[in-house]
């Protein structure tokens, strides 16, 4: 060595560029067959992900869609309940109102009765004063007239007051 440390001479540049070379070709093989397939997997991954984003941007927007679906869906429910509380409470009213009707119909029917009845009493009470205020004329009469007429007498003259009475006295009412 002639007091070099490092020394080109032609076979070196030769080697170095069969050696360039031959890493030139591996980087072309390698790029090949690895990097490629690597940058495929890569790509078709970065295709899935994206599916998959846009999927889970289609299922969030289908969500909401559902959400908003079923929001107004238990609006409408919410509606038909309070339509048929409403509704049978207004039934409740009416068969309450019929309640009501009917136990008043049936109160005058009871009053009425009730007043009927009194007056029946009133007027057999009448008619049994009437009977005993007879009763004591007659037995008033009947001892004052006793004395001084016959039986057959008295009996027709009792017959004349009745008839008279009768007729005359108790229609005034």
């Amino acid at each position: 060595m002639d007091g070099r440390i490092f020394g080109l001479d032609l076979q070196l540049g030769f080697d170095v560029i069969f050696q360039a070379i031959a890493v030139f070709i591996m980087f072309l093989l390698l790029s090949y067959l690895l990097f490629d397939p690597v940058r495929k997997i890569l790509e078709d991954r970065k295709k899935k992900i994206a599916g998959e984003l846009d999927q889970a941007e289609a299922d969030q927007a289908e969500a909401a869609r559902l959400k908003k679906e079923y929001e107004k869906k238990l609006k409408n429910v919410e509606k038909e309940a309070d339509e048929i509380l409403a509704k049978t409470r207004k039934k409740a009213l009416r068969r309450q109102e019929e309640i009501i009707q009917d136990a008043k119909g049936e109160a005058a029917k009871i009053l009425a009765n009730a007043e009927h009845e009194i007056e029946l009493q009133k007027a057999r009470a009448r008619d049994q004063m009437k009977q005993e205020i007879i009763q004591t004329a007659v037995l008033m009469a009947g001892k004052i007239i006793s004395d001084k007429i016959s039986v057959r007498e008295q009996n027709d003259l009792v017959d004349e007051t009745l008839q008279e009475m009768s007729d005359k006295t108790w229609l005034q009412e």
